[in-house]
């Protein structure tokens, strides 16, 4: 795998992209689609023993990665005090010290994810910082709510300041193969979001089998989605890397006949800096250096980000420090 060298900065500039507008359903596009199973399920048992960065170079890709994570927290126990320290570490998700021995300029995260109450204060602990807050909506993280009043929490949150929306998606409608239905629904909920990107939650875990996951994509990315999502975190089974290279292939066949990128988010299950050099390096093999960036790929997960503190420590020190010398406020 061909590897950056160990930049001043991992933080990349943002660059404008133009946003994926959809398109009209196409059901001829649409049923054509299959996935061979065992075929994804052998090329991604291959992916983490395929590819190894070391040394500087790891310490660079895990830094990338860093900044693009969305740092989320989506307890019921949430408090705005729990919420300005996370954005707190958001700001600065590495010690001082160790980005001083790593030769690089300070970095952020990509985002910060909470529920709509929690958006005021995330809003602004993070004022002035670039960073901007996604807010998890329409009835997360089931879906099962009136369909108004789904429509109407998307709008109350981009009102609140979210800059960014992660939508659930009706499973039913992949499960009974009601194409039509689920354009119409996340359509609906693009118009919503208004300037807002929004990020459709596929929740692949209960959508049955992979050729369901790779329509459900395309056909959320025929709507207007500016990113498709693994899961809401909430599933039994949340991010794999079969699904993945499925989600991912979407975007590609999209790209390709669209012009038009589509990012990507994988939620829930990702907790290791191994985990995340593997999802880095299928990102770079099928869809290229553009889609290493936060505007159009993002970890949805929080205590991955410890462990890469913990990686990055190792690389500056030689051993492994702590837990609690990482906390995440």
């Amino acid at each position: 795998m061909e590897t950056d060298s160990l930049e001043r900065t991992a933080h990349l500039p943002q660059i404008t992209e133009a946003r994926n507008p959809g398109m009209e359903l196409d059901m001829n596009w649409v049923r054509s689609v299959q996935a061979n199973t065992s075929a994804i399920e052998r090329r991604a048992a291959t992916l983490p023993g395929r590819r190894s960065v070391k040394k500087a170079y790891q310490a660079a890709w895990l830094a990338r990665a860093i900044t693009c994570i969305d740092l989320t927290t989506l307890s019921g126990d949430d408090t705005a005090r729990r919420v300005e320290r996370l954005c707190a570490k958001a700001r600065q998700p590495v010690r001082a010290d160790l980005l001083a021995a790593l030769g690089l300029d300070p970095i952020t995260v990509g985002a910060v994810c909470v529920y709509h109450d929690m958006i005021a204060p995330a809003v602004a602990a993070l004022e002035g910082s670039g960073i901007p807050v996604a807010a998890v909506s329409t009835g997360f993280p089931a879906g099962l709510s009136p369909f108004h009043l789904r429509l109407a929490e998307i709008g109350e949150s981009v009102a609140a300041g979210a800059a960014e929306i992660d939508i659930v998606i009706s499973r039913r409608h992949v499960l009974e193969g009601n194409w039509q239905a689920l354009y119409d629904e996340m359509r609906a909920f693009r118009a919503a979001c208004g300037p807002a990107h929004v990020k459709a939650i596929l929740a692949t875990g209960e959508l049955g089998t992979l050729r369901n996951v790779a329509r459900a994509s395309l056909v959320c990315m025929m709507a207007g989605a500016d990113f498709i999502k693994t899961s809401t975190g909430k599933e039994s089974v949340n991010a794999t890397l079969p699904v993945s290279l499925v989600m991912i292939r979407a975007i590609r066949a999209y790209h390709e006949a669209t012009g038009y990128r589509v990012g990507y988010k994988p939620a829930g299950g990702i907790s290791k800096a191994k985990d995340a050099l593997v999802y880095l390096s299928l990102m770079k093999e099928e869809l290229g250096d553009r889609w290493l960036r936060p505007d159009l790929f993002r970890f949805g997960a929080s205590s991955l980000l410890g462990d890469i503190e913990r990686q990055l420590e190792h690389h500056v020190t030689g051993a492994y420090s702590a837990g609690y010398r990482h906390a995440m406020g």
